[in-house]
């Protein structure tokens, strides 16, 4: 479980100006659960992964990760985290495998079962033909799916994927899809972001929508359709962030 509480986050100061990327946000990530998280760009996704994960820091509130602070425990914290960032940040002279393995030994896994869980997600991911090559020079696709890899080899509790399928060819993420399913299956707590409507709407148990750093909606698939009174959620998507937009605009 991840509990955000009271969270905000202001960047500049009040000679450059003050931007308020994410506005006294609380809500809680259960255990068992895919949760999609949905913002047009510059909405405040992109910094709130990156305060659960601890690379930034919040101007207020508390991020707890299973009851481990993040601000005060964050390695702790992480070591219960499998990261997918925007930027997957590859080492470019190491082959998929070897980064694969690098950072399974970062997470202490021994070397029985580091090799077990990599072979795994190589075979699941259709890696076989890149595990050995350099990553320099990969496509897209082929970055991903090894950054994936990567952010769970050590099989993690809770799981935070800045667009996972971008870049990947339709196997691929179908395969990708299905991997998520089996995680929250066995109780793991997902949480990503996708501006792909069809699939946060055929994946995800819980939607939140984030707009102007606030969290506008939050609930199933089909609550979040009741609540804007539209068709499709993309329809719902547009509508509350248009109104959300329109409000931030008046209240200025």
């Amino acid at each position: 479980m991840i509990r955000i509480e009271n969270i905000s986050k202001f960047f500049g100061n009040k000679k450059t100006g003050v931007v308020h990327a994410l506005k006294n946000i609380s809500f809680t990530l259960r255990d068992g659960e895919i949760t999609g998280l949905l913002g047009v760009n510059g909405a405040g996704k992109s910094t709130l992964l990156r305060l659960i994960y601890g690379l930034q820091t919040p101007t207020t509130g508390d991020i707890f990760v299973d009851d481990i602070d993040v601000q005060k425990n964050p390695d702790s914290a992480r070591q219960r985290l499998g990261v997918l960032p925007d930027d997957t940040g590859l080492y470019k002279r190491l082959s998929a495998r070897e980064n694969i393995h690098y950072f399974g030994e970062l997470q202490g896994l021994s070397s029985s079962v580091l090799e077990k869980n990599a072979q795994e997600l190589i075979f699941l991911l259709a890696m076989e033909n890149i595990a050995e090559r350099r990553a320099d020079g990969f496509s897209l696709g082929e970055r991903m799916k090894t950054a994936l890899a990567r952010a769970i080899v050590h099989q993690p509790q809770h799981i935070l994927l800045d667009e996972p399928t971008n870049g990947l060819d339709v196997i691929t993420t179908r395969a990708v899809r299905n991997m998520l399913l089996t995680l929250r299956d066995q109780g793991r707590c997902i949480l990503f972001s996708s501006h792909l409507m069809h699939e946060v709407g055929g994946l995800c148990d819980r939607v939140l929508i984030i707009a102007g750093g606030e969290i506008i909606a939050d609930g199933s698939v089909p609550e979040i359709i009741a609540q804007a009174n539209t068709a499709t959620l993309e329809d719902a998507f547009i509508k509350l962030s248009q109104v959300s937009e329109q409000g931030v605009q008046h209240a200025n």
